[in-house]
């Protein structure tokens, strides 16, 4: 079956860095655009980065620009997102997707599949 798999989560002080996996079973990731969204309760579910599907082209939400980064590594089957300087706001339950078709940071609903998600807590 097919699957997304998120880690490097934790608590982290602010300033702090995380570095979050995404790995991929049952698909081959190069075939797949991914993009990164956060959520926390009681709020929409937030896109945060999206890589395409060659890795020449990227997209961020405006708070996180400068302090995030997405990257894939095609041969480990993974997707990356470095984090800097991490704030409290950053704190969220966040989860990779994926599509073959599409760029999900339109519209999230499009995508194949999801990951359950790795929490990030930052404390100030």
């Amino acid at each position: 079956q097919a699957q997304l798999v998120e880690s490097g989560g934790g608590l982290v002080q602010a300033g702090g860095s995380l570095r979050l996996s995404c790995a991929a079973s049952g698909l081959t990731l190069s075939s797949y655009a991914m993009a990164w969204f956060r959520q926390t309760p009681g709020k929409e579910r937030e896109f945060v980065a999206e890589i395409n599907w060659y890795g020449d082209k990227t997209y961020y939400e405006d708070s996180v620009k400068g302090r995030f980064s997405i990257s894939r590594d095609n041969a480990l089957n993974t997707v990356y997102l470095q984090i800097k300087r991490l704030k409290p706001e950053d704190t969220a339950v966040y989860y990779c997707a994926a599509s073959r078709v599409t760029l999900l940071h339109q519209d999230p609903t499009l995508a194949e599949y999801w990951g359950q998600g790795t929490q990030v807590t930052v404390s100030s």
